[in-house]
């Protein structure tokens, strides 16, 4: 079966031509995010054009916002102001003549390790995306639960210190100190112990959020994705003995599963498990 998926950011929109669970064609468009509503759907049809086969059995599109998924219109889309209210779905369904499914991207995330990846052994897990922000998807018994308009799972937005978690939790943290997260990446793969210290600090904000979802959910795995999750092997001790020394109930934190998303291109392969998830 071949399927679309279509991850749309605040600064590029990348569509890929699904068979498998492997990509067989991709393209990629820079995001018109401060242009007219009309301007980024042309973006939006043009990037999917690019790799349209008309036998697919449906289009997947990731949105980094709320979607009512009654009425398949997306609102509030993150960096994308004329994005609000858009009957998506609707739109490109009428263009290409297929079925569309639209969702917050935090979610297709977590189907897609469901489906591609990590999440394949587990019926209750979080994906959870460490990135410029934190946000997450949620699986329980197998299934996706997006609450109402996608709003469950955006964990980063707990109020923390004033702020909200995802200030001292993501790259947020790197770039309030003024400090370039892919420098610091380098940095800290030489041993520099200032950038270990941010790391490490990192890891221990990091252990709150963690509590946090097993407070709340309980899940048997959480799946660390996203540009900073590439930074486990940095933060993750932190994390770790933040949540021995704190967290309650040793039995919840000891069945945990701690796993680290491996597959490329997963916003493209998240968003075509939309389809798979209609199946």
């Amino acid at each position: 079966m071949k399927i679309i998926g279509v991850d749309v950011g605040g600064t590029k929109i990348s569509a890929g031509l699904v068979e498998e669970g492997k990509i067989i064609r991709e393209s990629t468009i820079a995001t018109p995010w401060d242009r007219p509503q009309y301007e980024v759907m042309q973006a939006l049809y043009q990037v999917i054009d690019e790799v349209f086969d008309t036998g697919v059995a449906g289009i997947g599109i990731g949105v980094p916002g709320l979607v009512d998924l009654r009425e398949n219109i997306v609102l509030d889309v993150t960096n994308i102001p004329s994005w609000d209210a858009v009957p998506l779905a609707e739109l490109v369904s009428e263009y290409f003549n297929k079925k569309v499914y639209v969702n917050n991207d935090a979610n297709c995330f977590a189907l897609g390790e469901k489906y591609y990846g990590k999440g394949k052994p587990y019926a209750h897990f979080v994906g959870l995306i460490i990135g410029t922000g934190m946000g997450a998807g949620i699986i329980i018994n197998h299934h996706l639960y997006p609450g109402r308009l996608c709003g469950a799972g955006e964990f980063g937005n707990i109020y923390y210190r004033d702020k909200n978690i995802e200030a001292f939790a993501s790259g947020q943290y790197f770039r309030d100190k003024g400090v370039d997260g892919k420098l610091l990446f380098r940095r800290a793969s030489i041993g520099d112990p200032v950038a270990l210290k941010l790391f490490e600090d990192l890891g221990k904000h990091v252990g709150r959020a963690v509590a946090n979802i097993l407070f709340a959910l309980a899940p048997e795995a959480i799946i660390f994705g996203g540009s900073v999750s590439r930074g486990f092997k940095y933060f993750g001790d932190a994390m770790h003995e933040f949540l021995e020394d704190n967290f309650p109930f040793r039995r919840l934190y000891n069945q945990l599963a701690i796993e680290l998303s491996d597959t490329e291109n997963m916003g493209i392969l998240g968003a075509s498990s939309l389809v798979l998830d209609q199946q």
